[in-house]
């Protein structure tokens, strides 16, 4: 059976790109507003909620509390246009997984293929771990970075 998942997001445009990069992955129904998306997660089972974290008048967090209160089995990710670390760590502390726009096309595949861990433990103050030097195991990379 594929994988339910419920995106929440205004602009028309990005969400035609995003169901487009989910749909090979599982069985994807898109609300461009709050109140329907509320009305779906009320009456129907999702296993991931992904949502932008700005809905006009309301925020994605509401639908990841929603969710969270109705069905602990549903996760979330709720993503933003441009990366923050303090929305980052409230993303977190709800329950859900953060990601940045540009980004969540590419994670879509790791966020199906396996199973979730009960919270996102990545830092949110390291928006990009390929880009910070964490050293090396050869001893060659101590002379050259000494200089």
């Amino acid at each position: 059976m594929r994988t339910r998942v419920l995106l929440v997001e205004p602009d028309a445009n990005t969400a035609s790109t995003l169901g487009h990069a989910i749909r090979p992955l599982a069985d994807v129904e898109v609300c461009g507003e709050f109140t329907p998306a509320r009305a779906r997660l009320l009456g129907q089972q999702y296993e991931l909620l992904v949502t932008n974290l700005r809905l006009k008048a309301y925020n994605g967090l509401h639908l990841v509390y929603l969710a969270r209160a109705e069905d602990s089995q549903t996760r979330s990710i709720v993503y933003t246009d441009s990366r923050s670390v303090a929305l980052a760590r409230e993303v977190q502390e709800s329950g859900a997984f953060y990601e940045s726009r540009d980004r969540l096309t590419h994670a879509f595949a790791g966020y199906m293929s396996g199973k979730l861990p009960p919270a996102d433990r990545r830092s949110p103050a390291v928006l990009d771990r390929r880009r910070v030097f964490r050293g090396g195991r050869r001893c060659s990379d101590l002379i050259a970075f000494a200089v």
